[in-house]
């Protein structure tokens, strides 16, 4: 019974609807070989020999494609793991400005930031925070919002990551649409400090079929819905548009509603009855007239 099932996801089909409910809507991590590539990457950071000139690693790709999730659960498995936090997370504030981007660093090391706009100040304070907790990697998630600025604030923003990692030996992460990579790459010096690893939209193929399949076993449904074959599997692929956020998104309303209905399973039907629309069509969609 329930063998499509991962061993720790089958005991939930024992507990009560609200349990289940509430165990499909927890955002999940799911293992697949690029986000385990990304992983393998950032342990390497982690573990480098210290050094004048440290090394950082871009992670780009689409909107809702899972990256802030890979670094947050590496963040927060070296935390469980470790004595001393050594990877800190920045959620880069939007808005342009170097008082933003500073802002937004000493919000993530729980610094008090206060309302004062002056750029000199929030850098000795920072310089001081990162002198004493001594991070060996610093993660810029949204690091786009960094780069609308005006051309010398973001040369401030290359400059100190340039800084950090000959004053601190911190290694800088940024997480970002494509703008990242170019803006890393439009100088040799600054090309040269990090790689790339790239989390491109999900290809129609083996490996998306073997991402359904390990996400049917991580929902708790008594039925097997065989996501992972035709038509199926095109029908997920095509509302998402190979964006793994929508694709966890779509299979996750779906097993919601196969619960709530008890049909225990995914079927195409049950996909159709979402009314799904996917995100390049959410602009033009007949929802949109509705709210004029």
């Amino acid at each position: 019974m329930a063998d499509h099932l991962l061993d720790q996801v089958r005991p939930y089909l024992n507990r009560s609807t609200e349990e289940r409910i509430s165990y499909i809507q927890a955002p999940r991590l799911i293992g697949h070989q690029g986000a385990i590539q990304a992983h393998e990457r950032l342990a390497e950071l982690l573990g480098r020999p210290p050094a004048l000139r440290t090394r950082g690693l871009m992670l780009v790709g689409p909107y809702a494609n899972g990256k802030t999730m890979i670094a947050e659960r590496f963040a927060v498995e070296h935390l469980k793991t470790s004595e001393r936090q050594s990877v800190w997370v920045v959620q880069t504030r939007e808005g342009a400005g170097l008082a933003h981007f500073y802002g937004s660093i000493l919000q993530a090391l729980r610094a008090p930031t206060g309302s004062s706009r002056d750029v000199g100040r929030k850098v000795e304070q920072i310089d001081h925070l990162l002198d004493s907790l001594k991070p060996r990697i610093l993660i810029f998630d949204e690091f786009h919002n960094a780069l609308r600025g005006r051309a010398r604030d973001v040369e401030a923003v290359l400059a100190f990551l340039r800084r950090i990692g000959r004053q601190f030996d911190i290694s800088p992460v940024l997480i970002g649409e494509v703008a990242v990579y170019d803006f890393i790459n439009q100088t040799a010096e600054m090309a040269t400090r990090f790689d790339l690893h790239a989390v491109p939209r999900w290809e129609y193929g083996e490996e998306f079929f073997a991402l359904l399949d390990s996400l049917e076993a991580a929902l708790p449904l008594a039925r097997v819905s065989d996501l992972s074959d035709e038509p199926m599997a095109r029908m997920i692929f095509q509302l998402s548009e190979g964006l793994i956020g929508e694709i966890v998104a779509i299979v996750s309303a779906a097993a919601l509603a196969a619960v709530r209905s008890g049909m225990e399973r995914i079927t195409r039907s049950g996909l159709e009855e979402l009314h799904y629309i996917p995100v390049s069509k959410r602009r033009r969609a007949s929802a949109r007239d509705d709210l004029l």
